[in-house]
């Protein structure tokens, strides 16, 4: 009688935990200081490898409507139809494609980011996952810190106002900042 070897596998699923998840950006104003805003919806999943987070994958979802800079009146014009038009485009998407180890505790991982139904491929700089930790309610979480930078006109935000001395109004680069716990599923 023969037994079969049963592969031993470290991949384990984690949810983002939205309530401690945010997305961050910031882009110049008037090309002399940076708005920041964030989404405050994010949901998604990490399929996680231990012992080679190459073979690791995640996927994200933001609710474009949860858009947030602390003005209301930009909050809206961003909703629109101007920006992200949310009633067409209710979110916004990440699914990584390929994952790298790029030093003691970092990963590149690069993914398909899709904003107004336009697909671009970006490389986030991904500092983590954290060793796992216990929470006070029993939950196993992990954390991540991400970053990457993209143009707003690859992703159709093309809307803009020239200004009387030069310039822009708002400028084209965008920097994206992820700050993600997941709980272990």
């Amino acid at each position: 009688m023969s037994t079969l070897a049963i592969p031993q596998t470290s991949t384990t699923t984690w949810n983002i935990d939205p309530a401690h998840a945010t997305a961050e950006f910031k882009v110049k104003h008037m090309m002399i200081a940076h708005v920041k805003g964030q989404f405050s919806k994010v949901t998604g999943v990490l399929i996680f490898d231990e012992s080679d987070p190459t073979k690791s994958g995640v996927e994200a979802t933001i609710e474009a409507a949860s858009i947030e800079t602390r003005e209301p009146q930009r909050d809206a014009h961003l909703k629109s139809a101007d920006f992200l038009y949310v009633e067409k485009y209710p979110t916004l998407s990440f699914k990584s494609t390929d994952i790298k180890v790029a030093g003691d505790g970092e990963l590149k991982v690069q993914g398909d980011l899709t904003i107004r139904d336009v697909t671009r491929r970006v490389t986030l700089a991904v500092e983590g996952p954290t060793p796992p930790t216990k929470d006070p309610w029993g939950n196993t979480r992990i954390a991540i810190s991400a970053t990457t930078k993209i143009n707003r006109q690859d992703f159709g935000l093309v809307w803009n106002v020239a200004l009387e001395t030069g310039g822009i109004l708002v400028g084209d680069e965008v920097t994206i900042t992820l700050d993600v716990e997941f709980i272990k599923a």
